[in-house]
């Protein structure tokens, strides 16, 4: 069992805090044990035993609890005197489960954790019911650092099969076999259409699903507009209303396979709606669908930036001017990055063109030029140029 020191600390920081904590991210990507996890930390912290309750609502043990009055009436009969945690994980099961919620934190001494694989948890109805009563925590499959403090083997031997892999923690327990991985990620792929994209939004042509996913996968990293879409499937035989694609859009980013990037113009100092890029939650899911080509190495590298950065916490937009394209602009707080990601920078035509987009911009903020090349710790104009793992594992 890997520990997510991270997303535990974050736990650890909200207990007891009169708040609702809510771990989303796609199905497989350790929410279940980070919520086992959590309750170690808090049997090792003294709490007894019985004020904890653990419920996997994905287990048949809980069956019948199956809306928020057997749900409600469930807890009722454990609770007593003094303070409960209540850990209630892939809770959106439970119909309604939100109204229980609501009445816990009214008639019981309790601390709430919950996790789901879908945006729907955080829909407007659970908005209105706990307004300004939870924290969201998204987590994401293993991250590079995590995969290689597991692991006594070189990190750049490790980062070939975290390309081609990617970082689903049920992967650490696989021989590297292309076959094993394949059928591993087929299934998760195959679990989260099913139940949270098909069943959800009752959708009826899968064909179609899969074609728009895979395109969009096909085109990480680059700008796309749902008319691009339409296009693209008109002139394959599919032809589909742009509003039906923006319909298939929405329930991949709710599951968690698709993240969406917002571009930012440089100088009008202002978000640009469309088009946008899209990245996908894990790069060995991208390659199980459309097989893994040494072409788009470059693609892949982006989108493990661009994951690494939102696990670091950081809001992450596309920087756009008349001449330049900077890949990500990355604030938090009062921080912000501006990261420009390449396969290589031994072309000096490469280098030169890569450098101007950052040299472009006139604040003060940190630079940073990502590239494979190895040796390479320097620092040009105040643009700093560094190894994609070294920026990973630091």
């Amino acid at each position: 069992m890997i520990s997510r020191e991270a997303y535990l600390q974050k736990l650890v920081d909200f207990q007891d805090k009169n708040i609702i904590k809510v771990i989303t991210g796609i199905r497989r990507c350790g929410k279940s044990v980070l919520l086992q996890q959590f309750r170690d930390h808090l049997a090792s912290s003294g709490i007894s035993p019985e004020k904890i309750i653990l419920l996997n609502f994905e287990s048949l043990q809980y069956e019948n609890i199956t809306n928020y009055k057997s749900f409600y009436d469930y807890i009722n009969n454990i609770v007593q005197q003094g303070r409960y945690y209540l850990l209630l994980d892939e809770i959106q099961a439970v119909e309604h489960w939100e109204k229980a919620l609501a009445s816990f934190q009214v008639d019981f001494d309790c601390d709430i954790y919950i996790t789901g694989s879908n945006a729907f948890l955080l829909s407007s109805e659970l908005a209105t019911l706990i307004a300004g009563r939870y924290v969201e925590i998204h987590i994401f499959p293993l991250s590079f650092k995590e995969i290689v403090s597991q692991q006594q083997e070189d990190p750049r031997i490790l980062f070939q099969d975290y390309l081609k892999y990617g970082g689903f923690p049920g992967l650490v327990e696989f021989e590297k076999s292309d076959d094993l991985v394949r059928d591993y990620l087929d299934g998760i792929y195959n679990t989260v259409v099913v139940k949270d994209i098909l069943t959800r939004n009752k959708f009826q042509n899968i064909s179609l699903l899969n074609t728009i996913l895979k395109f969009m996968i096909d085109n990480v990293g680059n700008l796309i507009s749902a008319n691009n879409i339409a296009d693209y499937l008109s002139s394959n035989g599919q032809k589909t209303h742009v509003d039906t694609v923006l319909n298939y859009l929405e329930a991949f980013e709710n599951a968690y396979i698709l993240y969406k990037t917002e571009r930012y113009n440089l100088k009008g100092k202002r978000i640009l709606r469309s088009p946008q890029k899209f990245y996908i939650v894990d790069s060995g899911i991208r390659n199980t669908l459309i097989g893994f080509r040494d072409l788009d190495i470059g693609r892949v590298l982006e989108n493990i930036i661009y994951l690494e950065l939102r696990r670091r916490g950081y809001d992450v937009r596309v920087g756009v001017d008349e001449q330049f394209e900077i890949d990500f602009i990355a604030t938090k707080n009062d921080e912000k990055l501006y990261i420009q990601t390449t396969l290589s920078l031994t072309d000096a035509k490469v280098k030169s063109r890569e450098l101007q987009g950052l040299l472009s911009i006139k604040d003060n903020y940190r630079k940073i030029l990502l590239s494979m090349d190895f040796h390479i710790n320097e620092e040009i104009e105040g643009i700093r140029i560094q190894n994609i793992i070294d920026f990973l594992l630091n």
